[in-house]
């Protein structure tokens, strides 16, 4: 019997000592938030502009050289403001360059061409798998001090007569005769095929992403309206200091995310409205093989002031994570619509692994959502087996209220093992959940909640 009582309260220490350790380590998450805020810095240009009609020819139907050579010369001469003015103009793919803004008046309008035989071949990822493809819409690689700012409209006017065609992806057969593009793709990344031999140009490119700034440093996209994408919209890849601020990004087609910074430090989105066909916004650090050669992590994403509409996530980590992800803050933002799957949503599997640590999320207004305020899939596209078990662990959720939702939690983690961990809540209010068990949870240990209410009941300490 005494002995017993002694494992008891060796076991209850345990855990107090446990849940004082997870309180301790998030008493003030929000300070190192603030550091990171101060090593964000704006790029600055000289007060050049260059007018992009100084370099029309007269003749052209569409304004691509008029736009890339304008862009050229401004790099060329230390840096300034290219302005696209009042109007509408057709354009090609554009390729973005040291020490220029990229500046839309309030009135201009960008139409991008549809015809992949314009798009010159580059070289970026696509899923997270690194190939080369034809270019985006906006595209720039290693380039320093740049920006796309203004008020005007960016559109990519894909649909389904162009980009979103279903003919255009069934275009390529894999070794096995599966068709469709992405299939080659996994196969290339799976092979460990060469890089340089990942090549889809011309008419069998892959739909490309509005804007990739790829190993870039000191990015501004400011201001602009961001309509129709072929694929995902704003793609930050493996870039330093980035902001995106005030930008609208409006697009429901196929895979259209919001902003993808992947494997990129020191973000800052700030005031964006996100109303989109996938996640508004999905933070990524490459996909099995390709990001573990890489292994470079997404880290210090600063993510406030926002409003999301439709999307799979409001704020995604994942599923292409394998480099893993760590200190990303959430403050301050408004979420609501029933075509709003998760409101926060982490998710990989076992043979994409990933750790994802150190989410602190704040202040968060959620009218409804469809599925869960939290969502964690471990064995997310139906895979349960690997050798590489995803890791989650350490998230703060404070001052979250939601009217409508299935779920408050909804954690899809491994039964027999916990590889989520250290989740805690405090004085969060989840309201007009409709699942008689409120919470699904699996393969998880360690969540504290503080002052939290689901339905008007509040919730024990510990789940």
């Amino acid at each position: 019997m005494k002995r017993k009582i002694t494992t008891i309260l060796v076991l209850a220490l345990a855990l107090t000592t446990l849940q004082l350790s997870a309180k301790s380590q998030l008493k003030n998450p929000f300070k190192q938030m603030k550091k990171v805020l101060r090593a964000i810095h704006e790029p600055k240009f000289p007060n050049r502009e260059y007018q992009m009609l100084d370099y029309y020819n007269g003749t052209d139907s569409l304004y691509t050289a008029a736009i890339n050579e304008a862009i050229n010369t401004c790099s060329q001469q230390g840096g300034g403001h290219v302005i696209i003015p009042d109007g509408t103009w057709k354009t090609g793919p554009i390729r973005l360059k040291s020490n220029v803004d990229l500046h839309l008046s309030d009135k201009a309008h960008l139409l991008f061409s549809t015809d992949p035989r314009i798009f010159p071949t580059v070289l970026t990822r696509e899923e997270g798998i690194d190939c080369y493809n034809i270019s985006p819409l906006i595209y720039a690689y290693g380039e320093k001090n740049i920006a796309i700012t203004g008020k005007g409209i960016m559109d990519g006017q894909s649909d389904e007569t162009n980009w979103q065609k279903k003919e255009r992806r069934n275009i390529q057969k894999d070794s096995k005769g599966k068709i469709g593009e992405r299939n080659l793709l996994l196969e290339y990344k799976v092979n460990r095929t060469p890089i340089e031999q990942r090549r889809f140009e011309g008419m069998m490119g892959m739909r490309p992403q509005f804007v990739n700034t790829y190993k870039c440093e000191n990015v501004l996209i400011e201001g602009l309206t961001f309509n129709r994408s072929p694929f995902w919209i704003l793609h930050p890849l493996l870039s330093k200091n980035v902001i995106v601020r005030d930008v609208n990004l409006d697009s429901h087609g196929r895979n259209n995310d919001g902003c993808d910074p992947e494997s990129c430090e020191n973000v800052l989105i700030e005031r964006c409205r996100f109303n989109t066909g996938d996640d508004c916004i999905a933070i990524k650090s490459g996909k099995d093989e390709d990001g573990r050669v890489w292994n470079i992590p997404s880290k210090n994403i600063i993510i406030r002031n926002c409003e999301m509409k439709d999307g799979h996530a409001g704020v995604g980590i994942g599923s292409e994570i394998t480099g893993g992800c760590e200190n990303v803050w959430v403050e301050n933002c408004k979420m609501d619509s029933p075509n709003l799957t998760r409101v926060i949503r982490i998710k990989s599997n076992p043979e994409r692994g990933g750790e994802v640590k150190n989410l602190y999320v704040r202040n968060v207004e959620v009218g409804v959502c469809d599925l869960a305020v939290l969502g964690i899939e471990q064995k997310y596209w139906y895979t349960p087996t690997g050798p590489y078990m995803p890791y989650f662990h350490d998230f703060y959720f404070e001052n979250v209220k939601s009217s409508g939702s299935k779920y408050a939690l909804h954690i899809d983690g491994h039964e027999g093992t916990a590889q989520v961990e250290n989740i805690y809540m405090k004085n969060c209010r989840f309201d007009n959940v409709s699942m008689p068990e409120h919470n699904m949870i699996i393969g998880t240990r360690n969540i504290l909640l503080d002052n939290v209410y689901i339905n008007g009941e509040k919730q024990p300490s510990e789940r």
